[in-house]
């Protein structure tokens, strides 16, 4: 029989200590995860890490996560986008719910609210295959 894969998360976010420290919450879950901390380094992270959730920041400088998440539905539409914004944007959380993320979430993020839905992607990916 073949080893179970743990859920793999990638999170994108260009606050480095913020995308290292929930990199390394979900870790002590017992989950697999990564952090990158731009959207010119997603893509790369993608092809490499193959994660079945990303928690992507919507406000990054050079590359936006509404841009980031267009490529990623593009490459792979099973792979689950979370969106996290600072700035509480609803027209981009929309845009982004409109472009194929799971779900949206405002900063600062409850972390017990982001791992229930990061389960709840994880979930409605395994059934989607």
């Amino acid at each position: 029989m073949g080893k179970i894969r743990k859920m793999r998360v990638l999170v994108v976010d260009n606050e480095i200590e913020f995308a290292s420290i929930l990199a390394e919450r979900l870790r002590s879950r017992k989950i697999e995860a990564e952090s990158v901390f731009s959207g010119e380094d997603t893509m790369p992270a993608v092809s490499r890490f193959q994660p079945d959730v990303i928690v992507l920041d919507l406000d990054m400088p050079s590359m936006t996560g509404l841009e980031v998440l267009s490529q990623v539905k593009s490459t792979d539409p099973s792979i689950e986008v979370i969106l996290l914004t600072g700035h509480g944007s609803f027209d981009a959380g929309i845009t982004g719910m409109e472009l194929g993320a799971f779900d949206y979430l405002v900063k600062p993020v409850d972390l017990t609210q982001l791992m229930e839905k990061i389960t709840e992607a994880y979930s409605h990916r395994k059934s989607s295959k």
